[in-house]
């Protein structure tokens, strides 16, 4: 189980409370749980989040679970890292208007009601039904499911487990698992050459030449744009509109 955690803004430091929280699972010999913090990441998961992931599949743990810092609108990676993903909601805390965040439901192959034995519960699983009417439906066919739980009592806990096997079985037999796996290596790929790429050009970039840009920048000379089209000349990287005729200038230089 990887748990990540918010990192305080101010501090950077990170509480990791949720081993507190899962203190009967801790001593579990087949259960292993790694806290991580977030270290600034916006996705609701930790930079590395999908690495430890590789190293626990590696290990041979046959299920791995993440848990994200919470719900929002841009805390959407996770859908990006997992083969499945579950929204858990409580009745209280206004998470009947969480149910409608557009983002939210786009990503949920289950929603979990968590805190059923509270006043409200059947009206946020109403109104997640409800928003998942407007959501298009699935390629593959797949309707997901509404699930209310006790999770302190256990109740309802077997029925989610029983949808997530559920699940990845509907995506294995539709060819829909292949598909997810590659579209998540493929934007790895793409996040890893995003940093590399941009470490190689800060490294080529002059400071001084950095400092006249963002100067330029502030005092309203220049637009973002044109302040980065200058700055990749200087380097000798063309833009993504840049003539044929600059693209071959560029190869020519850099050979």
């Amino acid at each position: 189980m990887v748990a990540v955690d918010p990192t305080s803004p101010f501090t950077g430091g990170a509480l990791l409370g949720d081993r507190v929280r899962m203190g009967d699972l801790a001593g579990d010999p087949g259960v292993f749980i790694r806290s991580m913090a977030t270290r600034g990441s916006q996705g609701g998961l930790a930079v590395y989040t999908a690495q430890v992931c590789d190293v626990l599949d590696a290990a041979g743990f046959s299920r791995l679970l993440i848990e994200t810092v919470g719900v929002g609108q841009s805390e959407l990676e996770v859908a990006q890292t997992a083969d499945s993903t579950a929204v858990v909601l409580v009745p209280e805390s206004g998470d009947g208007v969480q149910a409608m965040k557009a983002g939210l439901m786009e990503i949920g192959d289950l929603f979990v009601i968590n805190k059923a034995d509270r006043d409200g519960a059947e009206r946020a699983a109403f109104a997640v039904r409800s928003a998942l009417e407007l959501r298009p439906k699935a390629d593959d066919g797949w309707a997901p499911p509404v699930l209310l739980t006790v999770a302190s009592e256990g109740k309802g806990v077997a029925e989610v487990v029983d949808r997530f096997e559920e699940h990845v079985a509907h995506l294995k037999s539709h060819g829909g698992l292949a598909g997810r796996r590659r579209r998540r290596v493929e934007q790895r790929m793409r996040d890893l050459l995003h940093a590399q790429l941009w470490e190689a050009f800060e490294a080529r970039v002059p400071e001084a030449a950095w400092a006249e840009a963002i100067e330029a920048l502030v005092a309203r000379e220049v637009t973002p744009h044109e302040a980065a089209a200058r700055l990749r000349r200087l380097v000798g990287t063309p833009g993504r509109n840049a003539t044929p005729e600059l693209r071959e200038r560029t190869a020519h230089s850099r050979s």
